[in-house]
C-alpha cells in the first residue's frame, strides 16, 4: 500500500474515526486526557490545508500529520490500525516524512509523546530519534510530554 497526501476533497471522518480507534488506549491512561478528545473533522481538514495529512488505505488503515516548523517537520497523530500493524506502514509513513522534510529544506523530525507511553518511547528511539526534552501540560507541575527529534542526513 503506498502512502498519498490527503487533500480536500476527502472523508476526514475515515481518518477521524481511525485515531479514535486507535488512540482509545491511551484513555485512563494518559493525563492529561489526549488533544484527540479535542479534535474535530473541521481540524483534520485545517490541519490538511496548513500543513499535511497523509494517509494509506482506503479507507485508511494508517495516517500521519506533518506540520511546519522553521528548523523541522513535526510528526503528530501517528496511526496504524491494529489489524494492520506490522507490515511496514508506520516506517513507510516516517520515510514520507524524511521525503517532505528534505523536499522543505528542513534539518530534522520532531514528534513528542507522553511520558506515561513507554512503548512509543522505545519505537522512536530504535528509528534514530533521540530525546531532547520534557515538558509539562498547563496546571502539571510533572513532566507529561517528550519531545524527541532526528537530524536528517544531507541529501547527495
Amino acid at each position: 500500500m503506498t502512502p498519498y497526501r490527503c487533500t480536500a476533497p476527502y472523508d476526514w471522518g475515515a481518518i477521524f474515526a481511525l485515531l479514535w480507534a486507535e488512540f482509545a488506549y491511551m484513555d485512563g491512561v494518559v493525563d492529561p486526557p489526549s488533544s484527540l478528545t479535542r479534535l474535530t473533522e473541521a481540524e483534520i481538514a485545517g490541519q490538511a490545508e496548513r500543513g499535511e495529512v497523509w494517509a494509506i488505505g482506503l479507507p485508511p488503515v494508517a495516517c500521519v500529520f506533518f506540520t511546519y516548523k522553521a528548523d523541522a517537520l513535526y510528526i503528530g497523530k501517528l496511526a496504524v490500525s491494529a489489524q494492520h500493524r506490522r507490515k511496514g506502514l508506520a516506517s513507510a509513513l516516517m520515510a514520507v516524512a524524511e521525503a517532505r522534510a528534505h523536499a522543505l529544506g528542513l534539518a530534522a523530525l520532531e514528534l513528542q509523546t507522553r511520558v506515561e507511553l513507554v512503548e512509543n518511547h522505545l519505537t522512536y528511539l530504535a528509528m534514530g530519534f533521540v530525546e531532547t526534552g520534557r515538558s509539562a501540560h498547563p496546571g502539571y507541575d510533572r513532566p507529561t510530554s517528550v519531545t524527541y527529534r532526528k537530524r536528517l542526513a544531507k541529501e547527495p
